[in-house]
């Protein structure tokens, strides 16, 4: 089982580095006649070093160990189902996704009931689950009050907790009754189920907002809902993180916006930061903005770059509109190793501005990938840029930029718009955004904005 051979690989990555550790301090290096210091700091580098080689093999082997337990074998056929759910943002994508993965490969057998209106979502067309016998056990063994979690039921549809005498399981979501009919259920990992459980209260969730977002727009065309339901996509609060400095300014130029951004801390050490601008504007701007982030919050493993562009482009085609893409910057902040890491797929050049003996100087953080979503993507080019304290890192769409004077001259080619971010570069993250926002109003005049405007700025503090 996954979680036993974890348990164990933990358990003998730790014993064998402090058994290297014992030999290579007490026999491999000779200590007669050193200074104790120099022992000591002998020691301290040995232990570094072993513990750094423990949590490589650990990683190592846990990755061979979750890919042979969840992607071999019968668990495999799940774990193919979570891929597939894990960027499904409607019922249809759903419904795909059963009849490939679960009901082809796997020959299960699938009912989904809304147990708030009292229907039918799917089942698989097969006598078993379509049968009125099998609706009415069901109905009689879990009401609409069952708690929310995952369960196995078997042979005659009641509950049982020995997933090896299972005839299947099912999962429940508030009104949501997942069920699936598999005869050899008992063979699957057990981590797999919580997976599978979060990805579709992960699923529910998404079909949910996209659905509000569809049915306010063509019911009723109130866009100041539109917007509430927007922004909740957006952090209400920027995130506390160590040695960083945050601050956000999101101005949309209607009530809804293509623009977007996001902080998501990987780590103690590490943040992605996400901002980006879907092309054009109103409600297929507004989806598939909801899309990008779901997406990449979605994504496992965030340090992957590459995987998130093409995930990103993956599901803004699968929505098939003709003439929607999203330029964006994904950037990795490490403040151990002090480095941005990043892919700017034709994002206006994000900057760092770094502070020098002759001033604030501006290094731009050039494209390094196309247009998203509409487009074959060519290479894509992951960047490292070396960080120092009290750099202002500044991502912005291009509604800072191009604003225009009334001469009809857009700002970033201004010595101005140089010399505010230069001046501004030693303040807070909040004050150097409010300086950069203030200037693009100041700068716009009386007209009104032709854009969005959207900014992140980092600051690295000690």
């Amino acid at each position: 089982m996954y979680k036993v051979r974890i348990k164990v690989l933990l358990a003998l990555t730790g014993i064998c580095s402090v058994l290297l550790f014992i030999l290579f301090t007490t026999v491999l290096v000779p200590s007669d006649g050193l200074p104790f210091l120099f022992n000591l700091a002998v020691a301290f580098v040995a232990f570094l070093v072993f513990q750094f080689l423990a949590n490589y093999a650990y990683n190592t082997y846990a990755e061979k160990i979750r890919q042979n337990s969840l992607f071999t074998k019968e668990t495999d056929l799940l774990s193919s189902f979570i891929s597939k759910i894990r960027f499904a943002y409607s019922l249809d994508d759903l419904f795909e996704a059963i009849r490939t993965e679960l009901e082809d490969r796997a020959d299960c057998s699938v009912l989904y009931m809304d147990k708030k209106n009292n229907y039918v979502v799917y089942n698989s067309p097969d006598r078993i689950v379509s049968a009125q016998q099998t609706l009415q056990t069901l109905e009689m063994n879990f009401k609409k009050n069952t708690a929310d979690g995952v369960y196995f039921f078997d042979d005659e549809l009641g509950v049982t907790s020995a997933q090896k005498k299972s005839r299947g399981f099912f999962l429940v979501h508030e009104n949501h009754h997942f069920y699936v009919l598999c005869r050899y259920t008992r063979l699957f990992d057990p981590v797999i189920f919580s997976q599978l459980y979060d990805e579709f209260v992960s699923f529910t969730n998404r079909s949910s907002i996209i659905t509000d977002l569809t049915r306010i727009s063509e019911l009723s065309k109130e866009w100041n809902m539109v917007a509430e339901t927007q922004r909740s996509f957006l952090p209400a609060v920027m995130p506390q993180v160590k040695h960083l400095d945050i601050a956000a300014y999101f101005r949309p130029l209607v009530n809804v916006s293509g623009d977007y951004y996001s902080v998501l801390p990987i780590n103690e050490d590490k943040t992605l930061f996400l901002l980006g601008d879907v092309s054009g504007k109103g409600l297929a701007a507004a989806l598939v903005m909801g899309i990008v982030i779901n997406t990449v919050k979605n994504i496992q493993n965030k340090e992957d770059l590459p995987n998130m562009i093409k995930a990103v482009d993956a599901a803004i085609k699968g929505m098939k509109f003709d003439d929607k893409y999203t330029v964006m910057f994904l950037g990795i902040v490490d403040t151990a190793a002090m480095t941005i890491t990043y892919v700017n797929a034709s994002m206006s050049d994000p900057i760092i501005i770094t502070k020098t003996p002759a001033g604030f100087n501006i290094k731009p953080l050039e494209s390094s990938c196309s247009l998203v979503g509409i487009i074959e993507l060519d290479d894509i080019r992951v960047e490292t840029k070396k960080l120092f304290y009290d750099d202002m890192i500044l991502i912005a769409t291009d509604g800072v930029s191009e604003v225009m004077n009334d001469e009809g001259i857009e700002l970033g080619d201004t010595e101005l718009y140089k010399q505010t971010v230069q001046n501004s570069a030693f303040k807070s993250a909040q004050h150097f955004v409010n300086d950069i926002s203030d200037l693009v109003l100041e700068y716009n005049g009386n007209k009104k904005l032709r854009d969005d405007v959207t900014m992140l700025a980092v600051k690295i503090e000690r």
